[in-house]
């Protein structure tokens, strides 16, 4: 992007607006595309284009058009198609154009009723002999009601090729729950039907910000568990509430609707095909995890609970279980099947902490103590991952999270109670767009005991900004000042640099 084009689209962004290529809007009584548009999983020859029309006199059926343009004047169509909205899907639109030329940006757009949408930039992925750098930033649990999006104002200014967001969408929570110094609420009750989760995802994209970042860049994404309900496991929520299966295939449907994943994906019930792989040229495997669908409950939940719980070792006999799974036996195997030894790197995508995170001693009396949501509830689960991994030669790995509303970054090993052993691979799990954290003196207290962690910090929001060329990966952790301004200054608060055959973070 040009310099006159980046300063225009900041200047945009900082006065709430579209981004600046919404000029090619057309000026209609009704705005049908009030959510804006999106693009996802880019391919070398495509990706899917996303829009959803809003308006009660819908039509149960809508012819919608779409045009991808090598220019964003829109004078070189690409290509071009008509999709059918439909009621039942909420008017969502998942179009899928292919045949497009590997490595390079597209521009594209919806009309439908006399109404057209902004244009949107998307890009495909590099063809698969190109060693085409990437630069991409991960981000996880934007929730409403616990502040603005500064976050996503910062990152529309930067030059990405893509946006791989790691959970927690939205949340399902009611507006009562919203902490003291937030402006906005939830609307209406917890999110429980079809219109709910709807409307749920309706206010959330009602933030310019979000939007913007949506429409500059494709995004690849997975889900955790705040897009259904809170620590929800198969079949199971926290609360055991009864026909927790029907809210889940609301919640399941109303997510596919209102995000670019393709028709393949579209729900049956409450299943849907979240977990992929990604290649980027010969640089780089991206695989995403889904760590919900087919998880096992959480380990030792307290009495008439279900969902995690923090437990000493000595007390939960089930977290030694090995037969115990986060992701399901198969995927498990998939993911086994599915490392790169051939390109330089591999980025597992995936919702939460992986790194060993004890809160007490582990030689202390007591022992260790785990929060059994994320994999130091399945621990042996964790050590066939990287078993799996090694035993596939996986290139450079690298291991990307979120969930936890904090800053970690942190070796990973086999034998995370052995400060010799060795680093196997690099772990970034990075902090909210808005969700708040745990007090971070208690996360400081217990970081005596957990030496395989270069940093981890609590008390920040924001993203991590990555740059991966063949020898070297570049992290930088850009936080808010004040998470509940939109127009917050966005500062670097640390780098680091992960050397190619050399696993492990080092501060740049």
């Amino acid at each position: 992007m040009s310099t006159t084009r980046r300063q225009l689209l900041q200047t945009a962004l900082a006065l709430g607006a579209a981004p600046a290529f919404s000029r090619f809007a057309f000026a209609a009584d009704v705005d049908r595309f009030p959510l804006g548009l999106a693009s996802g999983c880019p391919r070398p020859g495509g990706m899917v284009l996303w829009t959803r029309l809003i308006g009660a006199d819908l039509p149960e059926q809508v012819a919608v058009q779409w045009e991808l343009a090598a220019d964003e004047g829109f004078k070189q169509i690409v290509a071009k198609g008509t999709e059918t909205a439909e009621a039942a899907w909420a008017h969502s639109v998942h179009a899928e154009p292919t045949g497009l030329s590997p490595g390079r940006w597209y521009w594209y757009r919806f009309s439908a009723l006399g109404s057209r949408s902004i244009a949107g930039r998307t890009r495909t992925a590099p063809a698969p002999d190109a060693a085409e750098p990437l630069r991409f930033a991960t981000a996880s649990c934007q929730r409403w009601d616990h502040g603005e999006y500064a976050a996503w104002r910062d990152m529309a200014t930067q030059e990405l090729d893509l946006v791989l967001f790691l959970g927690d969408y939205i949340y399902e929570y009611a507006a009562s729950s919203a902490p003291a110094g937030a402006t906005r609420r939830h609307s209406g009750g917890a999110a429980r039907s079809l219109d709910d989760y709807r409307a749920r995802h309706a206010q959330y994209k009602s933030d310019p910000y979000l939007r913007a970042m949506h429409a500059r860049a494709p995004w690849i994404i997975t889900w955790d568990d705040h897009e259904i309900a809170n620590d929800y496991t198969p079949g199971r929520a926290q609360d055991l509430e009864p026909n927790f299966e029907l809210r889940r295939a609301a919640a399941t449907q109303a997510y596919w609707e209102h995000l670019p994943f393709p028709k393949s994906a579209r729900p049956r019930g409450t299943e849907t095909r979240i977990h992929e792989r990604y290649d980027w040229g010969s640089l780089a495997r991206l695989i995403t995890l889904d760590d919900r669908q087919w998880r096992d409950p959480q380990a030792c939940p307290k009495p008439g609970r279900a969902g995690s719980n923090t437990v000493y070792l000595r007390d939960c006999e089930a977290l030694r279980d090995p037969r115990r799974s986060l992701l399901g036996s198969a995927q498990e195997r998939w993911l086994a099947q599915s490392w790169d030894a051939d390109r330089p790197w591999n980025l597992l995508g995936q919702q939460t902490l992986m790194a060993r995170y004890s809160w007490t001693d582990p030689a202390g009396p007591n022992g260790p103590q785990y929060w059994t949501e994320a994999w130091d509830g399945y621990p042996l689960a964790r050590q066939r991952l990287m078993g799996d991994m090694l035993a596939a030669k996986a290139g450079n790995p690298v291991v990307l999270g979120g969930d936890v509303h904090a800053n970690y970054v942190a070796d990973l090993k086999l034998d995370f109670d052995n400060a010799k052993a060795a680093t196997i691979a690099t772990e970034f799990c990075g902090t909210s767009i808005s969700s708040h954290g745990l007090a971070n003196d208690k996360v400081q207290s217990a970081l005596p005991w957990n030496t395989h962690l270069h940093y981890a910090r609590s008390d920040q929001r924001g993203y991590t900004l990555f740059d991966l060329n063949k020898q070297r990966l570049t992290a930088e952790l850009r936080t808010v000042d004040d998470a509940m301004n939109a127009r917050s200054p966005v500062s670097v608060e640390r780098r680091f640099v992960v050397e190619a055959g050399k696993p492990g973070a080092q501060k740049a």
